[in-house]
């Protein structure tokens, strides 16, 4: 919170100072400086002691966020009253009132870095760590040790610790708290084949604050019986002693809740390589340090249980070798499926009812209040799933508390998540990336640690949505709440009107009366976020709000008078907003969604819009630049532009671009006054979408693609397949997506060195029939997906032939063609290759999906009425 806090308020001094410079006089830029500089020192303070938690430091960081949320209102306020006024305020009660508050300010951030000064000298001095625990018999925690549920990853694991390989290796178990990494490992510790098969066994919990020397006598002391004058050993004495007691012998070493990869580098040396078939076993919620000591392939990742696991290990737990009684089983099963598929969970709330009284009642009001019920009856969940949030860096704590934001088992978008954390300023930049490359970097070291979960992957491999498991939301809504990072409001506004402080508002259910309500307490609000229809709001007084996120909303009338707003998102269906949409003078992302389906005119001052970065419309019309225009160096994101007309003028002004949608009604006579050769231009173009509504052979030879593309979506067109190699000739393109009709004719032969580097193709409603291809013709692909082309009644073998192939997915297919993807499988299993998955959706059996997996015919029946809520963008055109 602290961090992030000095994070946002770092971003508007410096946005002050480069972008509202000429609302300023000399004294305030002066002051704005100065106050930058103390901010930046204690920016530098907290990324130093960010190891160390104390409570010298957390009563430092309660202080950093109110002042930095004391100066972000001071400036915000007082910079939004002179551009309301369009004055630069000469104003002497206001400048001298402006100045003092400042003066006011930088005083407090004084005495900030006064006492951060004195606790960098006293309290972040190296310290006696919390000592690990070393025992040949690992401790049994609440039950877990009764696990039922892991048999196969029991029988897998074991398999490779005594697997023939005589070299000594190490096996990382990872997986989130609480889902059963230490109890696998206890159970193999202990399995009698084990036993057997190891002449030596040493067991040690290493936890967070690790020490060497703890680590080094809990190993030994599995080993032999420590005296004291061994105990009164140097450390690198105890290594040797260690080396020595393991030299010749075969043995097994766990090394149980490892946090850092520094921890393998102390120990590792002391385990000596007799190619004796000894093993190193370790277990950690963070993949990076998995994946650091991990020397035998693939990392095991625990999963969560299913339907039939979660049930068998709570029965065991509250009826032991009783059966479930029948009047029980329909809401036990009920509280097990909240318990979402974690193992603590299940055993924990498993505990609570083997002791409760056993009544329909009392199990009623257990699975109406699980979350509570776990958390006060047993507060191990808590203590577990907190060490992971306790132990993050400060720049991905905020990060990770955003994701309680979301509703409960919503499917969050990347794309959105992404945008919303760079408008909320809590991302540090990075010198050489932008901020959006740094969010995803934070991603991916959150889904790392375990704390957030892949839902799925975009075409590209890269991760498309995300899931939080609810007990880890649940730890972000206390944390959020216990430090006022936000509120959630579910039903009604009471007991938030009168809390002033609080910086961001999420919606959660339908609030009707909100037409009534102008929200005169909600001054200080910077972001109001929406997951339900709202149907209307005032923000004419909430001058500080920075994120407006109506999904579902109409924008309110008076959404300019928000000036310091940065993120848009809602329906509008009209261009009255556009036309003083350059009012918003620090608006980085625009999404707007019409309903009626109308497309939007965008103004010539779009063109002086500096901190653009995303604009997602329906269907835009682009404007030519004016002679004043700028060049919008941080755009990144376009869609969907009607008829786009691609002169030097305009592309000069857009040179970061990364995604471009754009869209032709009417094909002209000449393309050549669209000016596509001049597309060539955006070298960091990554992601292009063309959408043409009529025949237009001659497209691709007017237009010149960047080599820089990675992705390449057609749909409309109707092109001959000879002009595919303008596509096929790239030599970054990973995903291709052929839609309605992109192509035109019977025959598809690719050339020879095209699609070089192609992962992903999709063909949808294509009249196709003839695609001849080998082995040496996309040498890359993973994926390949066909919906609706029921003219092709065949794939070619060669694509079936190429090791990289993962996936073939039909959808409303001929039934040639689906005989061709079975032969295809059947023939890669002939060759060892189980790798290869074939699946078949048909439309007249309810998606009804067909999977040929490793171990035959799998039906799954999939229904739209049980998925889960899904949050994402608003429409197909502005998904990338």
């Amino acid at each position: 919170m602290a961090y992030a806090a000095l994070l946002s308020l770092t971003q508007i001094l410096e946005q002050t100072l480069h972008h509202d410079y000429r609302y300023l006089i000399l004294d305030e830029k002066q002051q704005i400086t100065s106050l930058l500089q103390k901010v930046y020192s204690l920016q530098e303070f907290l990324e130093k002691s960010s190891r160390r938690i104390c409570e010298a430091i957390k009563c430092l960081e309660s202080k950093i966020i109110n002042a930095a949320h004391e100066a972000e209102e001071i400036i915000e306020s007082h910079l939004a009253d002179r551009v309301i006024s369009e004055s630069e305020s000469n104003d002497n009660g206001s400048y001298e009132t402006f100045c003092q508050t400042l003066e006011d300010v930088e005083k407090e951030f004084d005495s900030i870095d006064k006492e951060a000064m004195e606790i960098g000298i006293k309290d972040l001095q190296p310290q006696t760590s919390l000592p690990a625990s070393g025992s040949s018999e690992p401790p049994v925690s609440s039950g877990m040790s009764t696990m039922v549920s892991l048999d196969d990853d029991l029988m897998e694991i074991k398999d490779r610790l005594t697997r023939e390989s005589l070299n000594l290796e190490t096996l990382s178990i990872v997986g989130m708290g609480g889902i059963g990494k230490t109890t696998l490992a206890r159970k193999l510790y202990h399995d009698d084949f084990i036993v057997y098969h190891f002449y030596i066994r040493a067991w040690v919990t290493v936890s967070q604050d690790y020490n060497l020397r703890e680590i080094l006598l809990g190993l030994l002391d599995c080993i032999k019986k420590l005296t004291t004058e061994m105990r009164e050993k140097s450390n690198e004495k105890l290594k040797q002693v260690l080396y020595q007691n393991l030299k010749g012998m075969k043995y097994l070493i766990v090394l149980d809740d490892v946090w850092d990869t520094k921890v393998w580098d102390d120990v590792k040396r002391t385990f000596p390589n007799d190619k004796n078939g000894s093993r190193i076993m370790l277990t950690t919620r963070i993949e990076n340090v998995a994946d650091y000591a991990n020397s035998c392939p693939p990392l095991h990742r625990m999963h969560f249980l299913n339907d039939d696991e979660s049930w068998n290990l709570f029965c065991d737990k509250v009826f032991g070798k009783d059966h479930c009684p029948p009047e029980f089983e329909k809401i036990g099963k009920k509280i097990v499926k909240n318990c979402r598929g974690l193992p603590l969970t299940v055993v924990v709330i498993g505990g609570l009812l083997s002791k409760a009284s056993r009544t329909q009642d009392y199990w009623t009001n257990v699975v109406e209040n699980l979350s509570s019920v776990i958390t006060s009856i047993d507060e191990q969940c808590s203590k577990v799933l907190s060490l992971s949030y306790d132990h993050l860096p400060y720049h991905l704590k905020d990060c990770f508390l955003y994701m309680g934001i979301f509703p409960e088992d919503c499917v969050i978008c990347v794309s959105i998540l992404v945008k919303l954390w760079v408008a909320e300023g809590i991302l540090k930049p990075v010198r050489s990336k932008c901020l959006e490359d740094v969010a995803k970097e934070h991603l991916v070291d959150l889904v790392d640690r375990s704390l957030v979960l892949v839902y799925e992957h975009s075409s590209n491999g890269k991760i498309k949505t995300l899931k939080i498991h609810n007990l880890l939301r649940d730890l972000c809504l206390r944390e959020a709440e216990r430090k006022n990072f936000f509120h959630v409001i579910d039903r009604s506004f009471h007991g938030i009107l009168r809390d002033i402080s609080v910086q961001r508002l999420s919606f959660r259910r339908k609030i009707n009366y909100v037409r009534y309500m102008k929200l005169p307490s909600l001054l200080v609000v910077r972001s109001f976020i929406s997951f339900e229809q709202i149907l209307q709001l005032n923000f004419e007084n909430s001058w500080l709000l920075r994120i407006l996120h109506a999904d579902n909303a109409k924008v309110p009338r008076r959404i300019t008078k928000l000036v310091n707003l940065r993120y848009l998102l809602g329906e509008c269906d009209a261009n009255w907003l556009l036309k003083s949409i350059h009012k918003l003078r620090h608006l980085q992302t625009l999404i707007l969604h019409s309903g009626t389906g109308s497309s939007f005119d965008l103004p010539p001052e779009i063109w002086k819009m500096s901190t653009l970065r995303h604009v997602q419309l329906r269907i835009m019309n682009l404007p030519n630049p004016t002679c004043s225009a700028i060049v919008l160096q941080d755009l990144q994101t376009l869609s969907n532009v009607r008829n786009f007309k691609c002169t030097e003028d305009v592309l000069e002004r857009i040179p970061n671009l990364r995604k471009l949608g754009i869209c032709y009604e009417n094909a002209p006579t000449d393309w050549g006054y669209y000016c596509l050769n001049n597309l060539v231009r955006l070298q960091k173009l990554e992601s292009l979408k063309c959408l043409i509504h009529v025949s237009s052979p001659s497209f691709l030879q007017n237009l010149i693609f960047p080599p820089s593309l990675k992705k390449v979506t057609m749909t409309g067109c109707f092109l001959p397949w000879k002009d595919m190699t303008t596509i096929g000739s790239l030599p970054n393109l990973e995903v291709l997506k052929l839609k309605s009709g992109a192509f035109l004719g019977p025959e598809w032969e690719p050339k020879e060195k095209e699609f070089v580097q192609l992962k992903y193709l999709l063909m949808q409603d294509i009249n196709l029939q003839d695609w001849k291809a080998d082995n040496s013709h996309f040498p890359r692909i993973e994926r390949l997906i066909i919906k609706s082309c029921h003219c092709l009644m065949e794939i070619p073998r060669g694509i079936g032939e190429n090791p990289t192939l993962e996936l073939i997915e039909l959808h409303n297919c001929s039934s040639s063609l689906e005989t061709s993807a079975k032969q295809i499988r059947e023939e890669q299993l002939s060759f060892g290759n189980e790798g290869l998955q074939v699946r078949i959706m048909r439309r007249n059996i309810r998606e009804e999906q067909l999977s040929f997996g490793n171990e035959g015919l799998q039906v799954r029946i999939m229904r739209r009425n049980i998925l889960p809520f899904i949050y994402s963008d608003f429409a197909k055109g502005l998904t990338f």
